[in-house]
């Protein structure tokens, strides 16, 4: 199977691609925007485009993915080497400004995203599409692989009573698509103005396909996922985001471990294993941890946990496995557990755990006594028909 080629690597390659854009140029990038043989975007870009290489924008995290927590937001910067300006798009304002885009012909997105509907890069990138619809820059939008495969969908559907800049659209919460499909989603389907948008599309991709088969080479497209397998244990483990439960932010696997300084792992192993094998949740092991968070949740304590290892990537059901983890965790410890109650991710007033949700009905769920997994298949399947109908339309690869 040959090496995946993606949008920056060809358009590093193919002179025919780089003679379409003959004007000024913004990029949007960050640490994990690296062509196969770990070059940064925008060294490419400089190398192809000289000085009409203008401008650079960051996400979340920063042009440099820095930043380790949520909701710290980044300056906007000249950067010392480049000597170019770097505007942070996680700032003041997660939409750029005129003055940003002022003197721009052609901005590349170049972005790695996790396949997950929490994760923000989908949202800049979206609202970046908006703010260009009333002008006259082309979009192209550099498409990088879905690292989870770009086949299965997890989740419910968002709400767009509970939208914020962790859930804009409503969409599943394992979405099933790159980045590319999804500006054409949000061209097709999510705005009312359209842009000048285009895509290039990589090689050799198909939609099975996990990073590992992509023989690209891995950078953390966020620090708290430094491995592909917490690209796929995100999917269910950013839910902790919303409550006291530690994701294992503060460690060197973060949102692969899950915990609490009151829980005693080899006392419940059994018991969370008999649930997840009589619900028929299955392609992964729970091990019994202890770890010691540096910052964040628990900093400073040690938490007793599980460490998530994915045994079968096909099989494993990330979301269901931590929405049980979360209701019976609530269960055994109703005095330990708690909900995230303050400022999450620009969402006003509305509740963390709702946001991340992207519903109420989930927070209602984990009141009740029994599990009732079957309900959980209930939220799944609301609005799923919908979205998979759209999404049928705008897929770029089989």
């Amino acid at each position: 199977m040959p090496q995946v080629a993606t949008g920056i690597m060809r358009l590093k390659n193919e002179k025919s691609l780089q003679e379409k854009y003959t004007g000024n140029i913004g990029v949007l990038c960050h640490s994990a925007s690296i062509d196969e043989k770990y070059n940064h975007s925008l060294e490419v870009l400089i190398e192809i485009y000289g000085q009409k290489v203008k401008k650079v924008f960051g996400p979340q995290h920063g042009f440099v993915t820095d930043v380790q927590d949520n909701m710290i937001e980044t300056d906007h910067v000249i950067h010392p080497y480049f000597k170019l300006p770097v505007y942070s798009l996680y700032s003041e304002t997660r939409i750029p400004t005129d003055e940003m885009l002022a003197g721009i012909d052609h901005l590349f997105i170049d972005l790695q995203d996790v396949g997950t509907r929490i994760y923000t890069y989908i949202y800049t990138l979206t609202h970046l599409l908006e703010k260009c619809a009333d002008k006259e820059i082309e979009i192209i939008v550099l498409d990088r692989p879905n690292p989870i495969n770009a086949v299965d969908i997890e989740g419910n559907i968002l709400d767009t009573q509970f939208a914020s800049f962790v859930g804009r659209h409503p969409m599943p919460v394992r979405h099933g698509l790159t980045i590319g499909e999804v500006a054409l989603m949000h061209q097709s389907f999510w705005c009312d103005r359209k842009c000048n948008l285009s895509i290039i599309e990589m090689k050799n991709y198909s939609r099975q396909m996990n990073f590992y088969d992509t023989k690209l080479p891995y950078v953390n497209p966020s620090p708290n996922l430094p491995t592909v397998e917490g690209c796929f244990t995100f999917v269910g483990t950013v839910l902790f985001e919303g409550t006291n439960i530690s994701e294992g932010r503060g460690t060197t696997r973060s949102l692969e471990q899950i915990g609490h300084p009151c829980f005693d792992p080899w006392e419940l192993k059994s018991h969370f294993n008999k649930i997840y094998h009589d619900l028929n949740l299955s392609g992964f092991v729970l091990r019994p941890i202890y770890f010691h968070p540096m910052f964040q949740k628990h900093a400073g304590k040690t938490c007793g946990g599980f460490h998530i290892h994915i045994t079968d990537y096909q099989k494993f059901k990330a979301w269901k496995v931590s929405q049980i983890f979360l209701k019976k965790f609530k269960q055994l410890f109703p005095t330990e557990f708690s909900y995230k109650t303050d400022g999450y991710e620009y969402g006003g007033n509305l509740n963390p755990i709702d946001m991340i949700n992207g519903t109420d009905k989930l927070r209602h769920w984990y009141a009740t006594k029994e599990i009732n997994a079957d309900y959980l298949d209930e939220v799944e399947s609301f609005g799923r028909e919908e979205f998979l109908a759209n999404r049928s339309e705008i897929l770029l690869y089989k």
